[in-house]
């Protein structure tokens, strides 16, 4: 069997390999072992293993990083639970009061203990925006 068809069948390993992994590094090896399988066509072994080495270093930093920038996953960051209580708007059940260490809100029927995010009093009835959560204290703002 002449070399180019093992090399190609090594390419062809690593790219069905890759369909198994993640990342496009497994990938990258085939992409070395095509460059080494053209190669073999016109010169030995040792330029062979050279074509292989510098085809897999040239995908590793020349053409992953490009597919791993266009088909990785960039989902955007998703609150769940009380981090979703951030930015919404709220309504004070109990007096904000520093001083008095007093102060609720409701929000979707919830009452959650809440302080003053400027240490101003807030009275009962005002619509204020949560900025914070600490533990299970809201910091809430006019």
């Amino acid at each position: 069997m002449d070399a180019y068809v093992i090399w190609f069948i090594v390419a062809i390993a690593f790219t069905v390999l890759e369909m198994f992994t993640s990342g496009f590094a497994v990938m990258c090896f085939g992409i070395g072992a095509l460059f080494a399988s053209i190669v073999s066509c016109f010169a030995g072994l040792n330029a062979q293993i050279a074509a292989m080495v510098i085809g897999t270093a040239l995908s590793f930093f020349l053409v992953r990083p490009i597919v791993l920038k266009f088909f990785s996953k960039k989902e955007k960051e998703f609150k769940s639970n009380a981090d979703a209580l951030i930015g919404r708007a709220a309504i004070v059940s109990e007096k904000i009061d520093a001083a008095a260490h007093t102060g609720r809100v409701a929000v979707d029927g919830d009452d959650w203990r809440a302080v003053s995010e400027a240490g101003d009093v807030i009275e009962k009835g005002t619509r204020v925006e949560i900025v914070n959560r600490n533990s299970l204290i809201l910091t809430v703002k006019k």
